[in-house]
């Protein structure tokens, strides 16, 4: 039903149009109305009271006795002229006292006429003691007048007359007057309201456009004041794009603060996965050790061989398992501290050329034993900013990582190159490569990508977990690239 109504609905243009013309055109065709039903009452009504008050003057001279002085000749003349009437005054000798016309004769024949004419053509409007008020119509002159015969405080006769006439000729006139003003203020007022409706309408429409583009949290539509738009329209128009950034803002408010409630809710569940995912990864890591270590602490116990090589066996098994869980141990603590920010970054100056040599001399024997052939050659000292004992932790899990997974031409490269002021240090060694989808899980605790080899090894997947923990805490970057015949991962440092 509202969407019917609104379709029914005019533009408020129209609107404005259609009631404004309506007004001035109502208000003319009841001026046509009044003036043609009310005038002439009100024009008789006056003229009524304009003869009423001459006979009073008139009266009042004749009780005075004045009346036929020459003082009253120009007061006569007055009365006679600003109100129309044509006044003879009849003594009781029958001789004319005063009178508006020398022509007597036509004067003495409308007396007759009152006194003795027909009375169908004669409306009593007032009649009193001293005189009779009519509206009589003359045949001769084809006219309506309004007259008056009485008698005055001195015995003498008054008669007067006005004609009524006039004023339907003046009404008829003011009608047609009425008619063609009318349509010219009807035309006007509707170039007029026109103009003014735009004025009104266009920042109005405006406004109804933002408003429905904030509704559509569409908050880039902004009012803009017109030259001729009001101050009120003006103030709604700024007050609703104060509102507009205020909705924009608070929206924004709640959208982050959702977002970081569904990153807490996100971390909170990543918390708990890695929880269960991190006792499910120590219980598997320490399960195999553990058993090694009860299995043969019995057999040890037992004297399943009490010969002294198989004694020193046994010992080796559970010391060297033993050693295993401990390094473990070690190095889940190492990452639990960089990761909780416990552990203390100390960052110094240090050529890194010196670093790198240390660390491949000791690796050399591992390489060697496995026909692994390391190259690393650097012509000009390079010094970086750092950890010197985190880097070198660093450097120590590339290269032992690249030891055990070298294979083919079991070539390890390590390489420094120094681009504006950042140092990138990579070492590269021949092999297999790393699965594309599985190249982001490496630096994941206990994520293995060949779990026999490493449990070969003796590896834990938690050094290159460690690895990116500690170039975390430097602010740094590294990260591993599949090359053509093996693998490089690669770290980088600022230069010092």
């Amino acid at each position: 039903m509202e969407d019917v109504l609104k379709k029914k609905r005019a533009p408020l243009t129209i609107q404005l149009i259609v009631t404004m013309v309506s007004l001035v055109a109502g208000t003319i065709l009841l001026c046509a109305f009044i003036n043609s039903t009310c005038l002439e009452r009100f024009y008789v009504y006056k003229k009524e009271n304009s003869i009423i008050d001459g006979f009073k003057i008139i009266n009042k001279a004749a009780n005075n006795n004045y009346l036929s002085s020459s003082k009253f000749d120009i007061k006569f003349e007055s009365i006679c002229a600003n109100k129309n009437l044509t006044i003879a005054i009849v003594g009781s000798d029958k001789t004319t006292i005063r009178s508006s016309s020398t022509n007597e004769p036509y004067i003495f024949m409308q007396i007759n006429d009152m006194i003795y004419g027909d009375d169908d053509n004669a409306v009593v409007l007032k009649k009193e003691k001293n005189y009779v008020l009519q509206k009589r119509f003359d045949d001769r002159m084809n006219a309506y007048f309004l007259t008056l015969y009485g008698k005055l405080g001195d015995g003498s006769t008054i008669f007067m007359r006005t004609p009524l006439e006039s004023i339907r000729e003046s009404a008829q006139l003011t009608n047609f007057f009425f008619e063609c003003v009318g349509g010219l203020a009807v035309i006007g007022s509707a170039i007029v309201i026109i103009f003014v409706s735009r004025r009104i309408s266009r920042p109005i429409l405006q406004l109804s456009k933002i408003s429905k583009e904030i509704t559509n949290l569409n908050f880039d539509a902004k009012y803009k004041s017109y030259m001729l738009s009001s101050r009120e329209t003006d103030e709604l128009g700024n007050n609703m794009n104060i509102l507009s950034d205020t909705l924009q803002d608070v929206i924004s408010e709640l959208k982050e603060a959702n977002n970081e409630l569904m990153q807490d809710l996100e971390k909170k569940e990543k918390i708990d996965e890695m929880r269960k995912e991190f006792l499910s990864n120590v219980s598997h890591e320490l399960k195999t050790p553990l058993a090694l270590i009860q299995g043969y602490a019995e057999g040890l116990k037992e004297c399943i061989n009490d010969d002294p090589e198989s004694k020193d066996f046994y010992s080796d098994v559970i010391i060297d398992e033993a050693g295993k869980m401990n390094k473990m141990v070690q190095k889940l603590l190492t990452l639990n501290q960089l990761e909780f920010g416990n552990e203390m970054v100390e960052m110094k100056r240090f050529e890194l050329g010196e670093l790198i040599d240390g660390v491949v001399n000791a690796s050399s024997l591992m390489a060697s034993q496995n026909d692994i052939n390391i190259k690393f050659k650097i012509n000009n000292p390079i010094y970086v900013w750092g950890d010197e004992f985190k880097v070198e932790e660093v450097i120590s899990n590339f290269l032992s990582n690249a030891i055990h997974y070298a294979k083919n031409e079991k070539q390890i490269e390590i390489n420094v190159e120094v681009k504006d002021d950042i140092v990138r240090t990579t070492v590269f060694n021949t092999g297999d490569l790393i699965p594309e989808e599985e190249i982001d899980k490496v630096w994941i605790k206990f994520y293995k990508v060949d779990k026999a080899r490493t449990r070969e090894y003796g590896g834990s997947g938690i050094g290159l977990s460690i690895v990116k923990a500690i170039m975390d805490s430097f602010h740094q970057k590294c990260g591993v690239e599949n090359k053509k015949n093996g693998v490089a991962f690669w770290m980088e440092l600022q230069k010092g």
